[in-house]
């Protein structure tokens, strides 16, 4: 058996996870081992990095947006990168992208709905064993160990809810742009910012009463509006994960009409 002090040790290593670097003229977050790394790992956002640096995997950049980098586009064409990349409609607008501006060989995909920030090591690990090369992953919605067992369900007739007119147009305007806007109780617009960054922003905020996102409602982002007071999300989708919590109304784009 180890001594307390070789305990105390292992666990202190294990600890010490390390800091988000700035990567490229872009200031992109990444971590620390990427300099240097022969193969690397291209994630959407800095959450996405710090949860690879839990798991021990250290040569990371991340995009932080929609538009690539012209960073990654050059870190693409000189190292072996792999992308990681969220199992949601951001994912799949972000492969499209990737496969037009850069030398990216593979991608990896968290589960359908699920969140690469989201996902546990075991989760991780998985998405890189199964990684395909980015010509075959863009035919391909989820990977082939989770590819869902198709089921008859009956489809309940959707029910449209009424908005105000300002929330109606802004999930218009928030179409395709993997962008958020967060407004306050009188509906006027405190920011507007990427899908990447509207967790961790949401929570060091307050007065935000409504998020429209053009993204996936993640228990996460659900945990995180009911704790700050938001009291409606909409966006395009809900997963299917999500266990709904009485003070915020979960609302997707094509459920939403004006007043009439």
């Amino acid at each position: 058996m180890p001594s307390v002090d070789e305990v105390y040790k292992e666990i202190s290593d294990t600890m010490k996870v390390g800091k988000v670097e700035k990567y490229g003229p872009e200031d992109l977050p990444a971590g620390p081992g990427l300099e240097g790394a022969k193969e690397i790992f291209v994630v959407e956002g800095r959450a996405d990095v710090i949860n690879l640096m839990r798991c021990g995997i250290f040569n990371t950049v991340a995009l932080e947006g929609a538009k690539v980098p012209d960073s990654i586009k050059k870190i693409s064409k000189e190292r072996l990168a792999t992308a990681l990349l969220d199992g949601d409609r951001g994912g799949d607008l972000i492969l499209k992208e990737l496969m037009q501006v850069t030398n990216v060989k593979f991608v990896g995909r968290a589960p359908r709905g699920k969140e690469i920030e989201e996902c546990n090591c075991k989760e991780i690990a998985e998405a890189i064993e199964n990684k395909l090369p980015i010509a075959e992953a863009a035919g391909a919605s989820i990977p082939p160990k989770q590819t869902p067992v198709p089921k008859k369900v009956i489809v309940p007739e959707r029910v449209k809810i009424e908005v105000p007119d300002t929330i109606v147009q802004a999930a218009k305007a928030l179409v395709g742009t993997l962008e958020a806007v967060l407004l306050n109780e009188k509906l006027e617009l405190i920011e507007r910012l990427p899908v990447s960054q509207l967790a961790e922003k949401l929570s060091q905020m307050t007065g935000v009463e409504t998020v429209v996102f053009d993204g996936i409602i993640t228990q996460r982002i659900v945990d995180i509006s009911a704790d700050k007071g938001t009291k409606r999300i909409v966006a395009s989708r809900v997963s299917d994960a999500v266990k709904p919590v009485l003070n915020v109304e979960l609302i997707t784009f094509q459920d939403v009409i004006p007043p009439a």
